[in-house]
């Protein structure tokens, strides 16, 4: 589905249904230099489950138009006004990596329009090194390379691929380099520098009141489960999933991810 957003069109999959403001409603925000369809799974399951599904591809990145933006704040506000233009008044939030943090930000920032937070590989501060900084602005693929042995636990895919053969490492890559040849303007800098420098974790968690799920990689290397202490002790009343995966784990476990959000989203929606 189409909508515009600041004046630039924006892609999100919806599950092929139209929204129906007597359901629910989910966004699934990607990470840095991803797009939605990392959520394939889970975003078409909530679809055909009684769920408005928003899984936008965010401005610069895949199908949507715009300049890719610098901040996380930037980031929370335009998600704020996606749900204005799709006609949302509220909606759970689920974002993986750079999208745990817009989650995050702009519940902090809307705290009315968000019934509950899902927060996946994420960390808080989300610091990028300075190595794999430089790297993602004057050598993308071996960056995209770092980025993909660092976020798969393991260089075979886990027993829940979908056939043999397929390799979520390589679909992984091919999808970062897509997106570099249709965005090519920094994109993954833009991404990376986002996360980096975003300063505002430790307060938008303290004044987090909204159910609030943390799915954690129990091999994630990206954002490891014991980095992500400052944020879950924020949160007090949280609740903790880890799975039997690296930071890609949308992908690696999608059983277990799917699991761990409907069960959260089920006591979000009651």
């Amino acid at each position: 589905m189409i909508h515009q957003v600041h004046g630039d069109a924006v892609y999100s999959y919806t599950g092929g249904k139209p929204f129906n403001p007597d359901q629910p409603t989910i966004v699934f925000l990607h990470g840095a230099q991803n797009d939605h369809s990392v959520w394939a799974l889970q975003s078409r399951w909530f679809a055909h489950h009684g769920w408005n599904v928003l899984a936008p591809d965010l401005p610069g990145h895949g199908r949507s138009g715009g300049a890719a933006l610098r901040t996380v704040e930037a980031m929370a506000d335009w998600v704020l006004a996606l749900l204005d233009a799709a006609g949302a008044q509220q909606a759970l939030l689920a974002g993986h990596s750079m999208g745990s943090l817009i989650a995050l930000e702009a519940a902090h920032r809307a705290p009315a329009r968000v019934s509950g937070l899902a927060l996946l590989g994420t960390t808080w501060p989300m610091k990028v090194s300075d190595t794999l900084l430089a790297a993602s602005k004057d050598a993308l693929p071996s960056a995209i390379d770092m980025v993909n042995i660092w976020s798969h636990s393991g260089p075979l895919p886990r027993p829940a691929c979908p056939a043999p053969g397929f390799s979520s490492t390589g679909m992984s890559r091919r999808l970062m380099q897509r997106l570099a040849e249709r965005n090519p303007a920094d994109l993954f800098h833009t991404d990376f520098s986002a996360c980096n420098a975003y300063a505002n974790g430790a307060a938008a968690a303290a004044g987090i009141a909204c159910p609030t799920l943390f799915v954690l990689g129990a091999r994630d290397v990206m954002t490891p489960p014991r980095s992500a202490q400052a944020l879950t002790s924020a949160v007090k009343h949280g609740k903790i999933v880890t799975v039997d995966a690296g930071h890609a784990m949308m992908a690696e476990q999608p059983d277990a991810v799917l699991d761990a959000l409907v069960a959260f989203a089920g006591g979000v929606r009651q």
